[in-house]
């Protein structure tokens, strides 16, 4: 009898008892993967993370952050317009649209919300009982209007506002003519589980033709009255968390966006935060008339705040119902 005979007489069995472990564990792994994957229920895949090691979270993702979107939702506001083809004198903006900004800013969460194109305080709350409807209510807000009487700025926040500044003095003089800012500044501090923001919020002169002046000069000289308010702030408090946002209405390189940001690195200098949206776009208006799609909506923010924004995580929002809620799109700059 070969000595090879018992082991080949029991090779199976043996083989059999080492593999079948190995199999049970494969087929464990690959339970595991398909619960990840989203193929087997919620249930299976909390289980395994119940299992799976906890893995620390680093600082910056323990720091409280805020969120704040910017947007134009394009005259939320009552005025002339064409409804079913028809001239209506004194109409609220679409129930349709109002509905759409709703949703889309539910479904973006900002702890503050910087607004141009708004009208009054009426048409302010009604933005405000929509956001509740939708499922985030904004409760605080401060509302700012300049020498336009139809078109203001706001800014809504799910924390208290502070203190407020009004001005009274932001005029110029643009070929002979003495102008007064339309939309104004608005200027606001928010104190938030991530420290105080002051908030510069602006609108300028749109790029629409005007029967008494020239629009592209009157943006630039609107651009050098913000710019001169920024000054004032920096010079005063160097480290002040400042967060200049809104529809400056030009591209990036025109004067008047190239006033707002500063030169070159000077300390008084702002930072763009170059938003682009899922297709990796960076447009935020589309003028329909023209069929331009430009980029003329910003956040920028003082060197105080370079490294208190979450630059992977900010975004032009493009989801669903964006294209029938205003003429632009909203900015998600996050803070930490």
């Amino acid at each position: 009898m070969s000595l090879l005979t018992p082991f080949s007489r029991y090779a199976p069995a043996l083989l059999g008892a080492f593999l079948l472990p190995l199999l049970a564990v494969s087929c464990r792994e690959k339970d595991r993967v398909a619960d990840w994957a989203g193929d087997a229920p919620v249930v299976a895949a909390v289980q395994v993370a119940a299992t799976s090691p906890k893995v620390a979270k680093t600082p910056a993702e323990e720091a409280p952050q805020v969120r704040f979107v910017c947007y134009n939702v394009e005259n939320w506001l009552t005025m002339d317009r064409q409804v079913d083809g028809k001239s209506v004198k004194g109409a609220p903006k679409p129930l349709k649209e109002r509905q759409a900004i709703a949703r889309l800013l539910a479904e973006a969460r900002p702890d503050l919300l910087g607004i141009s194109e708004i009208g009054a305080a009426e048409d302010l709350r009604d933005l405000q009982r929509s956001l509740e409807k939708a499922g985030h209510p904004m409760p605080h807000f401060h509302l700012n209007h300049g020498v336009d009487p139809t078109r203001g700025l706001a800014l809504l926040s799910r924390h208290p506002i502070g203190e407020t500044v009004r001005r009274e003095t932001l005029s110029y003089r643009s070929q002979g003519r003495e102008y007064g800012m339309q939309r104004g500044i608005l200027d606001a501090t928010v104190a938030t589980p991530a420290g105080d923001f002051r908030f510069l919020g602006v609108h300028l002169k749109s790029k629409r033709e005007t029967e008494d002046g020239d629009q592209a000069d009157m943006r630039l000289h609107e651009a050098h009255l913000l710019r001169r308010e920024i000054d004032a702030i920096l010079r005063d408090d160097p480290q002040a968390r400042l967060v200049v946002y809104g529809d400056l209405n030009d591209s990036r390189q025109s004067p008047a966006v190239r006033t707002v940001h500063g030169r070159g690195k000077n300390p008084e200098s702002l930072m763009m935060i170059a938003l682009k949206d899922s297709r990796g776009h960076y447009w935020t208006h589309h003028w329909e008339f023209q069929d331009i799609y430009s980029r003329i909506d910003y956040v920028m923010v003082s060197q105080a705040l370079r490294g208190e924004v979450v630059w992977d995580r900010c975004a032009i929002l493009d989801g669903e119902g964006v294209d029938s809620a205003s003429d632009h799109r909203p900015l998600l700059v996050i803070f930490r």
